[in-house]
């Protein structure tokens, strides 16, 4: 099994990706920890290190589950799953589950650090249908009508 979860921030993808790989005991990539320098706020790696390290994952593991926000690698690695997920909760219910978010020790020192980011984080959030970019509904949305394979998308998570 090869699933590949995608959606907004505070769609529950992580959630739900954790949940899945800890049942199934398959390898699990947060999209996150490639794309952003680890021990720094909001600074990217470079593309030629995001796109190796996502290969390097999907070489070295038969089974998995990878999870983000990411279009460009949500389309990197779709041709490889054998299920496509779009979690698309709305608004509403992202921003509120990001309100609820527990620390994340993996890309913050400190509650204190992610809490100083939140405001920031809602306002991208809030802006999801309306963007135009790899990150947005309108690419997500363009990325799940175009998968030819298994697909679901999901409006009320059960998690």
């Amino acid at each position: 099994m090869k699933l590949l979860v995608f959606g907004n921030s505070g769609s529950g993808k992580s959630t739900f990706a954790r949940a899945f790989a800890r049942h199934t005991r398959i390898a699990h990539l947060d999209l996150d920890s490639i794309v952003w320098e680890a021990g720094k706020i909001a600074v990217q790696r470079p593309a030629a290190a995001i796109a190796a390290a996502l290969a390097d994952f999907l070489a070295n593991n038969a089974h998995w589950i990878i999870e983000g926000c990411y279009g460009e690698l949500v389309e990197a690695a779709a041709p490889q799953c054998t299920e496509l997920v779009f979690l698309n909760p709305g608004r509403e219910t992202c921003l509120a589950n990001n309100m609820r978010r527990p620390w994340e020790p993996h890309k913050y020192v400190s509650r204190e650090a992610q809490d100083a980011m939140l405001a920031n984080l809602q306002a991208w959030v809030a802006g999801y249908y309306e963007r135009d970019d790899a990150w947005s509904y309108k690419a997500h949305r363009a990325i799940f009508d175009a998968h030819c394979g298994p697909k679901r998308e999901v409006i009320q998570p059960s998690i």
